[in-house]
């Protein structure tokens, strides 16, 4: 074997490996950097969610009123107090007794009518709805803050990062579909 040939092939294997060595260090060193992220808070907003809450409530009504005016209880009192009266004295007395009482029994019998009408109920069963709220905590985002380079800095994400936030080669945090935020 050629001495000459022996010496370029020997450095030739070093230029590669030399080639080769620069070559990795350069794609290592321009690899994806990484921001150590040193806390993450969710960002929260709250949701109301209407529902309809219903429930049966006994009622209690009054019956409809036939008589409204009480004339029956009137009429009945006042024959009655006209009775009563006419039993009492004699002459002009009794005619003024017997006016009197019917005055008297006609006023009562209004009134005893009209307490039984207030009286006369029935009670019912009743739907009553109303709207309340639930009110619920729902993610929106996360304030996460990091450090890269020695440096502290804060950005919102859609999502919890973990520990690290990618970097491109300009430094910028990789956020998420090829979003790069400023430092």
């Amino acid at each position: 074997m050629n001495k000459s040939l022996l010496v370029g092939a020997v450095l030739g294997a070093v230029g590669v490996t030399a080639g080769g060595a620069v070559a990795t260090y350069s794609l290592v060193k321009s690899g994806p950097e990484y921001a150590q992220v040193l806390a993450v808070e969710p960002v929260k907003t709250q949701i109301k969610t209407p529902r309809e809450v219903c429930k049966d409530v006994t009622v209690t009504r009054q019956a409809p009123v036939k008589d409204q005016h009480q004339i029956a209880g009137t009429v009945v009192g006042a024959l009655a107090g006209g009775l009563l009266g006419n039993q009492i004295g004699g002459g002009t007395g009794k005619k003024i007794a017997t006016v009197a009482g019917a005055v008297g029994g006609g006023y009562a019998g209004n009134k005893v009518q009209e307490g039984m009408q207030n009286r006369d109920t029935y009670t019912t069963t009743q739907t009553r709805c109303n709207t309340v709220n639930d009110i619920s905590d729902k993610v929106v985002g996360y304030d996460v803050r990091y450090s890269l380079d020695g440096k502290e800095g804060k950005v919102r994400m859609d999502r919890d990062p973990g520990n690290q936030i990618p970097v491109n080669k300009d430094g910028q945090l990789i956020l998420g579909q090829n979003q790069p935020a400023q430092k």
